[in-house]
């Protein structure tokens, strides 16, 4: 196990560095910080309330499939900090083409992130609850983001759909069931039809025992060949001709 710092300090994989100097950092184009930042914090004034139908763990506090929750307390819990939301753009625009795909859409903010960064990336979303893709399908609409695809239903039979009418994207966000069984079963399906410079990134890997012992799994799979843990997420990779190594850095 190896450590390093945001700069890359310590990091001796040519690969790696470039990656860790390169994104973590640097900033993402300001207009897109901007209309983020500012439908971030409309978001959190929004005092609707809405029924989360939850077709994976959701939030670790709700203990149960269908629960009622306002706007606002989703965007300010359940969407993606800032400087996370920098990582996930600048890995679209690194590595998301020919198409990304994201599962777990909420408020549609991380899709944001992706798709406003890159408007000639297709960026896929699959988001369980009606009710909250209602929501995002209104902030996508709002900000422009003409390039993002709307897909509400199911991980395992969206997935299982993209997968097979389309050839193997560019990257992959997991934000949705934060359950060790199906983020690895999701996990398998992308790695055995990975390219070599696809990338997945997934959220919350410290959220749970579940979360961490399916990243430990998921480290050993023989398809990837490297890991970036930012003890919040996780970057995958499986670049073949490189050292197999796991990375902590400090972000």
């Amino acid at each position: 196990m190896f450590s390093g710092h945001r700069n890359g300090h310590g990091i001796h994989s040519p690969f790696v560095f470039e990656i860790v100097s390169g994104f973590f950092g640097n900033k993402i184009n300001a207009e897109v910080v901007k209309c983020i930042r500012k439908l971030r914090r409309e978001m959190k004034n929004d005092n609707r309330i809405i029924n989360i139908h939850d077709l994976g763990s959701g939030s670790v506090k709700a203990g149960k499939n269908i629960y009622s929750r306002k706007v606002s307390d989703i965007a300010r819990y359940s969407s993606i900090p800032e400087k996370y939301g920098f990582i996930l753009a600048k890995m679209a625009s690194d590595f998301g083409h020919p198409y990304a795909i994201e599962m777990g859409t909420s408020l549609g903010i991380s899709a944001l992130y992706m798709a406003l960064t890159s408007p000639n990336l297709e960026v896929h979303t699959i988001e369980g609850c009606p009710e909250t893709a209602a929501i995002a399908e209104e902030n996508f609409l709002k900000t422009g983001a003409s390039n993002v695809k709307l897909h509400i239903g199911a991980f395992d039979d969206i997935l299982s759909d993209l997968m097979k009418t389309k050839q193997p994207p560019g990257l992959i966000f997991f934000d949705g069931n934060h359950r060790k069984d199906p983020l690895l079963r999701y996990f398998n399906l992308i790695a055995d039809n990975a390219k070599n410079d696809s990338a997945v990134v997934i959220d919350d890997i410290c959220l749970s025992r579940e979360m961490n012992e399916a990243w430990k799994e998921i480290k050993k799979h023989p398809a990837v060949s490297v890991t970036i843990d930012l003890y919040r997420m996780g970057i995958v990779f499986f670049r073949k001709g490189i050292n197999r190594n796991n990375f902590i850095v400090r972000y």
